[in-house]
């Protein structure tokens, strides 16, 4: 649960931070480098003071970071700009242990407690009301689609990523073998980078297609200038989400269920909205406090629970 609630809190600062580099670059490219400066973050821990690539569980590894951090993150990074943090991370948190506490039963056998079940509904649904906002009207109807298809998209990927995390550490614990977070976020982060490498490889030729090549000197000149303003939201992106959030939730998943894990982390929007309301002028109503009231008591409830 600590563990949890801590990835919690990174993620809170990274969904500040994607929010504004996406909508300046693009969630393709903001996505793609910010996997690449966590990869070289946990690639230093791994390989320094971890194991590196070795043992049993790698490949089942490898493949969760490739559904939850390669298709879940680039979902969730096309859905960012269409939404705006607040309703993207509120859709997609919420999405998430629903999908992983169906995966985890239908294949690890994984049963959930009704007392456990209760708190996790307490939760989300004060998450819902807390965040839900209610000026639909302001987003183009397409964009609103989009953007809610993407977050399912985006929840469902993540999920089953998850899932295969604690299939794999059974693995790795059969094998008697008991990697740290920060190994087993690299090997997932591994898996994470094809993807989005190949989304914006693809982006990239589109535009360069259209604007004349891509080593036109205006086009890099508007680069440079973006970078100048963008390379710290990144940076705190890469850092605080990729890097310290995602070796928190491993750690958790190691000896948590998948669907109590994720739904403490969907308390990421609570914690999200101070941030908001200095970053982007988010108002906190009475609905938000209630709300807020409603889901810490639900994970308190779950922590005592479980």
């Amino acid at each position: 649960m600590p563990a949890a609630l801590l990835a919690a809190l990174f993620f809170a600062v990274s969904a500040v931070c994607a929010y504004r580099s996406s909508t300046q670059i693009g969630g393709v490219e903001a996505n793609f480098w910010r996997i690449c400066m966590a990869a070289f973050c946990l690639a230093l821990w791994a390989n320094f003071f971890g194991t590196g690539m070795d043992g049993q569980a790698f490949p089942w590894f490898v493949v969760s970071g490739a559904f939850g951090i390669g298709l879940g993150d680039s979902a969730y990074f096309q859905a960012l700009p269409r939404l705006g943090s607040r309703r993207a991370v509120l859709l997609t948190q919420c999405f998430i242990p629903l999908f992983a506490i169906l995966i985890e039963w239908l294949w690890l056998g994984t049963r959930l407690s009704g007392g456990q079940l209760l708190f996790i509904a307490i939760i989300l649904v004060g998450v819902a009301i807390a965040l839900a906002p209610g000026d639909h009207a302001k987003i183009p109807a397409h964009h609103l689609w989009v953007g809610i298809g993407c977050t399912a998209f985006a929840g469902l990927c993540s999920a089953f990523g998850a899932v295969l995390s604690r299939k794999a550490y059974f693995i790795a614990h059969a094998a008697g073998e008991f990697p740290d977070p920060g190994t087993t976020g690299y090997q997932r982060v591994l898996g994470g980078l094809l993807v989005p490498a190949v989304v914006l490889l693809a982006t990239k030729w589109k535009s360069a297609q259209m604007h004349g090549g891509i080593f036109e000197s205006k086009a890099l000149q508007v680069s440079r200038e973006k970078w100048k303003r963008i390379w710290p939201w990144i940076l705190g992106n890469s850092l605080a989400g990729q890097t310290l959030g995602v070796t928190c939730v491993q750690w958790a998943l190691e000896k948590t269920p998948t669907g109590i894990v994720m739904t403490v982390v969907a308390t990421t929007p609570l914690i999200l909205l101070p941030m908001t309301r200095i970053v982007e002028n988010e108002k906190i109503g009475l609905r938000s406090l209630t709300g807020a009231f409603v889901a810490v008591a639900g994970v308190v409830g779950l922590a005592f629970w479980h």
